[in-house]
This record gives C-alpha cells, structure tokens and sequence, in this order.
C-alpha cells in the first residue's frame, strides 16, 4: 500500500484508510464482533494503517472494536477518533465544551486502549463553544500527550482558520466524491495553502458510487440513507447519470466501479487519504485496489466534462442534519 502524508502534519498514513462506523453504526445492524475485529485485522495485513472511528459511533461502541482489534498491532497504525456530540449521540445535539472534550478523551483512551489519540477530530462545530476554546483543548491535550494530532470534520473555512491559528490542525474530515463536490470551491484551496490534510468520508457517494445501488432500490429504516433526500426514489433516477459515468470508466480499464471513484479522488490532490468503509472482505479488497488504479489525464478530462453535464439532485442530509454542517 502506497503512503500519502496528512499536509504539513507529518502525519503518514496508508493512501486508502479504513471508515470503522458502518461495523457498528448508521447502516442497519452492527457486524458480530469478532466479525469486525477480523476485518480490521485483515485491512492491516493488507497494508491500511490509518483507521477511522469516533464515540458517536455506539455510542463508544465503535471505539472499542477498533481498539481489540488494532492492541497487538498499535504501534504500526494510525488511530483517529472523534468527540463533540453530547453524551456521544448525535440526536442529543452538540458539546464541545472544554471539560467535556477531555472527558471523551480520557474515554477513548481506555476503550481503544492506547495512551494515545493519534488524530484527535472535533465531530462538528459547535456554534456555543468558540473554536479557539476548542483548540486549546486539544492542544493541551497534545502537551500531555494523550492526542498526537488535531483535526476538524465537517467545518466551514473560518472555523478552519481560526482553529488552525491556535493549534495546527493536521486534517479535515468532511464529505467529497464524485457525488458531493462542493469542497472544490473553497475548502481544497484553503487546505492546500495551511498545509492540512484531508480525509474525505462517503468516497463512495454513502455505496451510490459502487453500482450496487438501482434506482428502485430502497433502504431498511434503521439505515440512515432511508432518510437522506438525494436517495429518494425520484433523486435516485436523475442521478444515476453519474453511476452510469463510473460503469463505463471502469468497463474501458477493467476495473471496478468503486475503485475509479477512489482513484479520482487520490488524483485531486497529493494530501487526500479517503477512508471508505465496509462490512465485507471482498468490499475491502476492491476497495484498497482503488490505490493502484491510474487515471490518466484523459480519463480524468473525460469524467469531468461529464460530470459539468450532470446535476446531482437533493441534499446529502436531512433537514434535521443540516444544522450540524460547515460552520
């Protein structure tokens, strides 16, 4: 597996990373977990070494799988894990107050037993807490030596910013495919300048990008797409234009379409280390194989004079979920 460096940070992962949420989180039902275990264990042993989880995930539920599974191979990978939700549950709305910060930090430690949080991510901005106050809690608890690195998910540029003046924050983590482009305009220009890494969650358009979603398909009510308005019925149809762009890429380099839309993204910016998730090995293994795919600079005018010919259609979260994004 290639290695790619977080910006400035210093911070070197695998090019492809490991999204932990689905095995316990957001997608229906959490994988068994020993079954779990055993997937991460198998994405280290094929060369991952950057893992992705938080404490919303469960909640702490997710952290703890990560942890059993990453103790007997700790010190070869990298470990990111979030905080900022209240109680650690999204419903619950935000908290990014100071002390509660270093609670969850002192909760992650034991349940990804570790005495390190190698990337220490603000989940969402929380607009009652001003982010210098949030990066000074990070950044004590990078004086301690309980967090490695500082990061922000889902923050606007001003946030960026204003955390970054305080303490260096060595990633962004926030949404970016081939379905959902926005960072484009602002946020990669931004980051290239302040040497930040970016971490992109949802690679795969949430599973639209794979092809393995029709345009009558619908979703369990316990998988959180079945809320989400571009993957309702009428928004489905009109954006299959996009999967059909993916199929046919990857038809004429023989490869999958999931693995052209994470060779696209590694191909927008040397500092861009994607973390798609999975339950399944055979998920797993196609996915890593996105990092030895080359997209040349034909394939990739191809896709983008197709692309400014097809509009993506609905939001990419609920109203109740907007409140919580780019502040």
């Amino acid at each position: 597996m290639q290695k790619r460096t977080l910006g400035r940070s210093g911070l070197d992962v695998s090019a492809i990373g490991l999204g932990c949420m689905g095995l316990s989180f957001g997608y229906g039902p959490a994988t068994d977990r020993q079954e779990a275990v055993k997937l991460i264990r198998a994405a280290h042993d094929r060369g991952v070494t950057f893992f992705d989880t938080a404490e919303a995930y469960g909640p702490g539920v997710n952290e703890e799988v990560v942890g059993e599974a990453l103790e007997p191979v700790r010190s070869q990978v990298v470990i990111a894990t979030k905080f900022g939700f209240k109680d650690g549950v999204p419903a619950n709305g935000l908290d990014s107050r100071p002390e509660r910060i270093r609670q969850v930090a002192d909760g992650a430690l034991k349940r990804l037993r570790t005495d390190r949080i190698d990337l220490f991510y603000q989940h969402r901005v929380d607009p009652a807490v001003p982010i210098e106050d949030v990066a000074g809690a990070v950044k004590d608890l990078v004086e301690a030596g309980k967090v490695g690195h500082f990061g922000l998910s889902e923050a606007g540029a001003d946030s960026i910013r204003r955390a970054h003046a305080v303490h260096p924050v060595a990633a962004l983590q926030s949404e970016y495919s081939l379905f959902w482009r926005e960072p484009e305009a602002e946020i990669l220009p931004l980051l290239e300048e302040l040497g930040i890494g970016f971490v992109p969650f949802a690679p795969l358009g949430k599973g639209f990008l794979t092809g393995k979603i029709e345009t009558t398909t619908t979703f369990a009510a316990d998988d959180f797409r079945a809320t989400v308005p571009r993957f309702a019925p009428d928004a489905l149809k009109a954006n299959f234009a996009l999967v059909e762009l993916v199929k046919s890429v990857a038809a004429d380099k023989g490869v999958s379409p999931a693995q052209v839309a994470l060779a696209w993204l590694l191909a927008q910016r040397p500092f861009i280390v994607p973390i798609p998730g999975t339950t399944k090995l055979h998920r797993l293994e196609e996915n890593l194989g996105g990092a030895d795919v080359e997209l040349t600079e034909a394939d990739l005018a191809r896709i983008l004079d197709a692309l400014s010919g097809i509009q993506v259609q609905g939001e990419r979260y609920a109203a109740s979920h907007q409140r919580f994004v780019n502040r």
